[in-house]
């Protein structure tokens, strides 16, 4: 398995992608503003609903299920 993969669906990887979603969210409401501000805290969501939903979007890239319970069952 894709050590990428491996990483994001564990309980650290989870972590990383709901703090980066939660920092994109801010940066782009409290820090850009805007129209921009509001693209950026959107693209931000992605991350931090992936990672509380255990779900890891750039699986299936790999050839991997999307469900991060899955990918840490196939280990």
């Amino acid at each position: 398995m894709n050590p990428f993969v491996t990483f994001m669906a564990s309980a650290a990887g989870r972590i990383v992608r709901i703090v980066a979603g939660i920092v994109l969210i801010a940066w782009g409401l409290l820090g850009l503003g805007g129209t921009t501000g509001v693209i950026v805290a959107v693209i931000g969501a992605l991350p931090l609903l992936a990672g509380l939903f255990d779900v890891c979007v750039f699986a299936p890239l790999f050839g991997c299920p999307i469900s991060g319970a899955k990918i840490r069952d196939a280990k």
